[in-house]
């Protein structure tokens, strides 16, 4: 999608982000963040006007509409303003920042961001979209530029003061955060409690409108229902995943999520498509089969995965960003259906049927067409009511969506924003390597083999730094606290689904990596860019928990696996101290940090160390390692050898493995718990029964 009003470029023109490029023919003169930018501020004596988005934002679209594309807006900005513009995606610490201060601001957040800074980077005012002349109340985009380029003028000090004032603010919250606190049984106690208390029981979800998946809400929920025996933990998770893929959130044509949903129902979704949603919910859905057995969640996690592999794969084997919303100028339009179309496609038997199961109507249920949905009843219930055989319609229904996809393939498709991110390409990888040996796929251990390749090959540097976006042949940026972590997360699942000791070296490396460019010595915690990155106005940690994982949550986990992996006392010692510094932040507001719980419950236990040894080629080996491979067990360690070199190769991470080998040439299997090892096993069924008997894990 480019946003053009003019022939001659800007200076956007030569950036590789998707979002930049969709403004390089405004008639704003724009300039990417960096120091040409404030430097021209002080010599011209200007303000910075900031503004932050991202190429799948369909506000981010309506503002640049109206007023980024307006000659009048453009020339009193070009005039009275510096502009710069910022892809959130790709730059996620100077937005982390000012959305901070916009939020302080105003007490919402969102984008497109509106900032207007000073040429030293200090905010004087902050808010998200404006129309271009007052609307509904609200203020709009000339008028308001006007009366900040007025103040500037004639009331500078003022100004100075107040920007001043705003940034002593964020830097002194940013440097209160990574109070210490205790991640106890009182703490993931409180949060259940928390999610409870706010648990719509008849939709799923939590809270009112809009509702937003959350999967590590959902993930923590699975386990504390299993560790703690919690059953209402369990069904509330469950509820609200069947809830969400029954909705029109879930694309049921096409496979995925779409971003959250405007209704407490989960009918009407903001119909754009992020891979780090995507990732997260497979994540979710596959564990959901795990803790259940449910065959829906399966087949939800297997759906939402093909939607990966085949829309969002570039051909190099790591994953684009997202999808729009929009299409044609209208959101949603490329989902939306009505009668008379799925008739054409289905004929009119089979059409009438699907509309009728799937809420297809004349009236429609989206602005006159319509979304397809299961909300009020599910395919079993609609086959039972028009006398179907529940399995025979299921079969009818996936070749109507293959054909419906096919159809729908005709129309001009949502802009794709095809850059390539290093954090949620390690979500990716890390869903495909749990997916495929939970639901014995291969193919998509494979795939997150690949995504893991591409990113050793075009996003590290020599020097081993790594790098947070590809695109068009340009890795930038150096990365953040989150690609790190979540890298050393994806190559802990790559483990997991291989045993292939490169995964757990690289997990390792990049570890110590982090510890190094990120880590807090005085108060614990992982600031959000590195020692080696560009000198902002603060340098904040992240620990709360939002749409996606904190870097800090998902560090405590991975540092408490590297610790029982190991044995190493450094490892044990930062992962107490990590846990104690997201503790007390945390405590606030216990449901808002959610994958820093799933953190807690393997710190708390029971803790269970499982080791399979083996040459991998020997069938015993192969059903033993399938078994532990597709069993619940969500505290474990998961560790396997083949008895002879890789043995030793493990015992140099994993010291106590060395007296864990093959018994009388045979394959064993290990399972010890709580500090106290069981006799060796020495078949699946066996593994089975010791798996589940004594504690979860």
């Amino acid at each position: 999608m480019l946003l053009t009003t003019q022939q001659k470029p800007n200076r956007l023109a030569n950036e590789k982000s998707p979002y930049l490029l969709q403004h390089a023919y405004n008639p704003v003169d724009w300039h990417p963040w960096g120091k040409e930018a404030f430097d021209r501020a002080k010599q011209e004596d200007k303000l910075v006007f900031l503004s932050i988005g991202y190429s799948t934002c369909h506000w981010c679209h309506v503002m640049a509409h109206e007023s980024f594309e307006d000659e009048e807006v453009a020339a009193y900005l070009n005039e009275h303003f510096v502009s710069v513009k910022v892809d959130r995606e790709e730059r996620p610490d100077i937005d982390h920042i000012y959305m901070t201060v916009c939020q302080a601001l105003t007490g919402q957040g969102g984008w497109p961001l509106t900032v207007i800074l000073t040429p030293e980077q200090e905010p004087v005012f902050a808010g998200t979209y404006f129309p271009k002349r007052r609307r509904f109340g609200r203020i709009g985009l000339m008028e308001l530029l006007k009366q900040i380029h007025l103040a500037w003028t004639r009331d500078r000090d003022k100004v100075l003061s107040a920007g001043q004032d705003i940034a002593r603010h964020v830097k002194q919250a940013f440097a209160a955060q990574g109070r210490p606190g205790d991640a106890d049984e009182g703490f993931v106690r409180r949060m259940y409690e928390q999610l409870r208390s706010q648990y719509d029981a008849e939709y799923g979800g939590f809270g009112d409108a809009p509702k937003f998946p959350t999967p590590h809400q959902l993930i923590f929920l699975l386990r504390y229902g299993h560790l703690r025996g919690e059953a209402e933990a369990t069904e509330m998770a469950s509820n609200t995943l069947e809830r969400m893929y029954r909705g029109g959130l879930y694309d049921h044509v096409g496979f995925g999520f779409a971003r959250y949903s405007t209704d407490r129902r989960w009918l009407v979704p903001h119909f754009e498509k992020m891979l780090y949603d995507n990732a997260l919910l497979a994540l979710a859905y596959t564990e959901a089969y795990q803790a259940t057995g449910r065959p829906l969640f399966a087949a939800v996690a297997r759906d939402v995965l093909t939607y990966l592999l085949r829309d969002m794969r570039d051909p190099e084997g790591a994953f684009h960003a997202a999808e729009d919303a929009d299409s044609e100028g209208e959101e949603g339009k490329y989902y939306l259906w009505t009668v008379d179309e799925v008739r054409a496609v289905l004929g009119d038997e089979l059409g009438d049927r699907y509309c009728r199961c799937f809420d297809i109507t004349p009236a429609g249920n989206f602005e006159g067409r319509s979304i397809p949905n299961l909300v009020e009843r599910t395919m079993e219930a609609f086959a039972r009511e028009e006398g179907l055989d529940p399995d025979e319609w299921r079969a009818q229904v996936r070749e109507a969506h293959e054909r419906l996809r096919a159809a729908r393939e005709r129309r001009v498709r949502p802009h794709r924003d095809d850059k390539i991110l290093t954090a949620w390409n390690a979500l990716a990888a890390a869903a495909l390597a749990r997916a495929g040996r939970v639901l014995a796929e291969p193919a998509w251990v494979e795939a997150a083999e690949q995504v893991y390749r591409f990113v050793h090959r075009h996003l590290i540097r020599p020097d081993g730094r790594l790098l947070a976006r590809y695109r068009d042949g340009d890795a930038a940026h150096l990365a953040y606290a989150d690609d790190y972590a979540f890298w050393v997360w994806a190559a802990l699942e790559l483990y997991e689904a291989t045993f292939g000791m490169d995964y757990l070296n690289g997990a390792l490396r990049l570890q110590q990596d982090m510890q190094r460019l990120f880590w807090d010595e005085a108060r614990g915690g992982y600031y959000f860019y590195g020692s080696d990155g560009e000198v902002l106005l603060a340098r904040p940690k992240e620990m709360y928990d939002g749409a996606i994982p904190s870097a800090n949550s998902v560090a405590a986990w991975n540092l408490l696996k590297l610790a029982r992996i190991t044995g190493q006392p450094e490892w044990t010692a930062l992962a107490e101290r990590q846990l104690s510094a997201c503790a007390g932040e945390a405590a606030r507001h216990p449901a808002g940090y959610t994958q820093f719980g799933i953190a807690v419950l393997m710190a708390l236990g029971p803790s269970r160390e499982i080791v399979i040894a083996g040459p991998p080629e020997d069938e015993d080996t192969a059903r033993m390692r399938a078994v532990l491979q597709r069993t619940y067990l969500p505290n474990a360690i998961l560790l396997a050898h083949d008895g002879a070199e890789g043995q030793r190769r493990l015992a140099d991470l994993a010291p106590f493995v060395a007296s864990q080998g093959l018994v009388n040439g045979r394959p064993a299997a290990y399972v010890c718990e709580q500090y106290a090892c069981q006799q060796p096993v020495f078949d699946a069924g066996a593994l089975a029964r010791s798996l589940s008997s004594g504690h979860p894990s």
